[in-house]
């Protein structure tokens, strides 16, 4: 592996998370997000000779990050939410600016959100993945609205005590 390819590669490590947090709220689809991710990490390493390193390469990323989930937007026209290119530049922009410990809270979700089991974890990819309202996870799981609307309460109370929890044992606030 050249220099070149070396020093991209370890940009976009660092860049990912956040692209990938961008890419995730642009595209609701998870398995067209993880195409379309893998479509910028592509990009971004083969654009990486036009990069100037004298700007932020998480900027550049998203800028890339921007191209192609316009890309994958205008072949989903079809689809009922489909953002324009202004709603995409200021989403981009927003995460261009999101800081590193922010970044790490959201790696510390994954991991809480991975150490879900059960029901937990069956009520959090109804509401959170397949973007279900606590009525049609009722019905579609035998609760009541109530019941559901409840118990996701007490999950996300969960995630955000998994969160301080680790955030507190690295240092991190």
């Amino acid at each position: 592996m050249d220099e070149q390819t070396r020093q991209a590669t370890r940009q976009w490590t660092l860049a990912m998370p956040v692209v990938s947090a961008f890419v995730t709220s642009a595209v609701r689809d998870f398995s067209a997000r993880d195409d379309v991710l893998q479509e910028i990490a592509i990009a971004v390493i083969e654009a990486f000779p036009r990069y100037d390193s004298s700007r932020p390469f998480i900027g550049w990323a998203l800028g890339i990050a921007r191209n192609q989930v316009g890309l994958y937007l205008r072949r989903q026209r079809r689809d009922r939410l489909v953002f324009d290119e202004y709603v995409l530049v200021n989403v981009a922009s927003a995460f261009e600016q999101v800081t590193s410990e922010e970044s790490h809270r959201l790696d510390v979700l994954s991991d809480c959100l991975r150490s879900l089991e059960g029901r937990a974890k069956e009520l959090c990819a109804l509401r959170y993945q397949e973007d279900l309202k606590p009525a049609a996870i009722a019905e579609r799981i035998g609760m009541s609205a109530n019941s559901v609307a409840k118990a996701l309460q007490r999950i996300r109370d969960q995630l955000r005590e998994c969160i301080e929890r680790k955030a507190a044992c690295e240092g991190v606030t």
